[in-house]
């Protein structure tokens, strides 16, 4: 009898530290994710995210994804700041959300005005494509021009207004990570 107890207690204390190391671990794998899906710059994504009626969980998505939060970042074509704007696309954005300000390109190494600018063009980007973020994270990569292109052929869009396949690598990539960053944050933050 004595030893039937003496089994049954390390049963129980096996099935305890089990369950307490699975806990653990998932605790583990949250505090892991959460350090690659900071929300950094939340004071700027919160205001800027709520002016312009987006998630804010989809513009840390599109910074973590373009920049990892490196607001000095620049990439191959030039693109500057956390959400990776070109100069063309900034002058075109200035001159519709800040005309008389004394911005300039250099300007968007700053968070403020690159969390500014990036988000009001990810709303018009969604607004342009019927609010598909898919469609909308090829056009923020790729140009309104090239998913303009891709929509008018029916292999690539069923509609003409959203693209259901995204013929280039580098495209397709960046929608897919886009799309899994935000399913992260989501899933972390929601």
């Amino acid at each position: 009898m004595k030893r039937r107890h003496k089994r049954m207690g390390l049963w129980v204390s096996l099935v305890l530290l089990l369950a307490i190391g699975v806990v653990g671990l998932r605790w583990g794998v949250d505090a892991i994710e959460r350090a690659f899906h900071p929300r950094e710059y939340s004071e700027y994504v919160e205001y800027y995210a709520g002016k312009y009626d987006l998630d804010p969980l989809l513009v840390y998505s599109f910074i973590c994804t373009e920049s990892d939060f490196e607001p000095t970042a620049q990439s191959s074509v030039d693109a500057r700041g956390l959400m990776q704007i070109t100069e063309e696309t900034f002058d075109w954005l200035k001159s519709r959300i800040a005309p008389t300000e004394t911005l300039e390109f250099a300007s968007l190494y700053d968070p403020e005005v690159n969390v500014r600018f990036g988000t009001y063009y990810l709303k018009i980007t969604l607004e342009r494509y019927d609010g598909d973020i898919s469609t909308a994270a090829a056009a923020y990569h790729s140009g309104w021009g090239t998913v303009d292109q891709l929509l008018e052929s029916g292999e690539n869009s069923e509609n003409g207004v959203t693209l259901q396949r995204f013929p280039y690598e580098q495209m397709a990539l960046y929608v897919k990570k886009i799309n899994q960053n935000y399913e992260t944050y989501r899933r972390l933050y929601s």
